[in-house]
């Protein structure tokens, strides 16, 4: 008996670059500046002064970069949305529900991660501290 295989597209990098995409326009509609597209580990991410502040871990799962007591109160606040693993414990990283959470509230997240991982030279030149 002969065995058949179908070749199947690798739908995780098409929905990779789907939610990159998304947090692209997201970015751009927030107007954050100097954000820079690259890798984290690897992993698609969007950075500010050479450090990411979202990174695609999957086609399930984006992390933000926010303070451990923000982090604490995202995830009490919307379980369904935020969570986190063994792996972030401790760390200043949030992962989140892509398909979980709506455009305006990402955006708001976001900035957040942004505003938490730019340089304070860049936040004074935008007037943003």
């Amino acid at each position: 008996m002969r065995e058949t295989y179908s070749i199947r597209p690798n739908t995780s990098a098409i929905d990779m670059d789907a939610i990159a995409q998304r947090l692209q326009r997201l970015i751009a509609q927030a107007r954050l500046p100097v954000v820079e597209p690259g890798t984290h580990y690897g992993l698609p991410a969007f950075k500010v002064g050479g450090k990411a502040f979202v990174t695609v871990k999957n086609n399930d799962t984006i992390v933000l970069s926010l303070p451990i007591d923000r982090k604490e109160q995202l995830m009490e606040m919307a379980p369904r949305i935020y969570f986190q693993t063994d792996h972030y414990v401790g760390w200043p990283s949030l992962p989140l529900r892509i398909t979980a959470i709506g455009d305006e509230e990402l955006q708001q997240r976001l900035i957040e991660a942004w505003r938490y991982r730019a340089p304070k030279k860049l936040l004074v030149a935008f007037g943003l501290l």
